[in-house]
């Protein structure tokens, strides 16, 4: 029996994959191969295209995990052969047809409204002044400021990307729930984890907890490459 010893993360809308070096020092340490992909988050297709290059240059089986629009990301390209897992970190978690246009257009009442400004040329930015309190309310202020300032223009077309076909319904998926997120409620991240199968945990933090926490989002990787070892073997 082979250990998964490759993990790819894949970060999600506004940021880039600079956020994972915290759950990559952690990885790393303990003798994994983690890559970390860099998306241009201009379409779901590119998105995919881009992640699928980062699996096929792995030399064995993938754990493959995403963060918030990340998770659709992996949804769809989780389908290469090489993935023998997936893991969503407060994560869109898509079924077939639904994209995260689809899966935020009904929120529930009183769920928090993130600040999205409207589209220039295509492209969503957050507010930068509420940034911090939606996106990353437990990350160090002078961090926080720094990742609203650098945010990543996140394509209008990549919020409308839909899923053709839900990897997690054939692999093994884990779900870290962030039980303080104000960008994902909650609530619809329990509902998306369940739907899919996931073995669920939760953890209090932000939006942004992969950076905040990233002892706890190593510590929910390990167990998934280490549950899927069985499963996939």
């Amino acid at each position: 029996m082979t250990r998964i010893k490759n993990i790819v993360l894949v970060h999600g809308g506004f940021v880039d994959g600079s956020g994972w070096q915290g759950v990559h020092r952690i990885l790393t340490g303990k003798g994994y191969n983690v890559t970390v992909v860099q998306n241009p988050t201009t379409s779901l297709a590119d998105d995919v295209a881009v992640t699928e290059r980062a699996i096929a240059a792995q030399d064995g089986p993938v754990l493959l995990v995403g963060h918030s629009y990340g998770g659709v990301v992996i949804t769809e390209a989780g389908n290469d052969p090489k993935v023998k897992a997936l893991a969503y970190i407060a994560a869109f978690a898509p079924d077939v047809g639904e994209s995260v246009s689809s899966l935020i257009a009904n929120p529930p009442p009183g769920a928090p409204v993130p600040p999205i400004l409207p589209p220039q040329d295509g492209f969503l930015f957050l507010d930068r002044d509420k940034f911090a309190a939606s996106f990353a309310g437990d990350v160090a202020p002078d961090q926080a400021a720094f990742m609203a300032d650098s945010q990543v223009p996140w394509g209008v077309e990549a919020l409308a990307g839909a899923i053709t076909e839900p990897a997690w319904k054939a692999k093994p998926s884990w779900y870290l729930v962030a039980a303080d997120d104000r960008m994902i409620p909650p609530p619809a991240q329990h509902f998306m984890a369940e739907r899919s199968g996931a073995t669920v945990s939760e953890t209090g933090g932000s939006h942004a907890f992969y950076v905040s926490k990233p002892e706890a989002v190593a510590e929910l990787l390990e167990r998934a490459a280490a549950g899927a070892t069985v499963e996939a073997s």
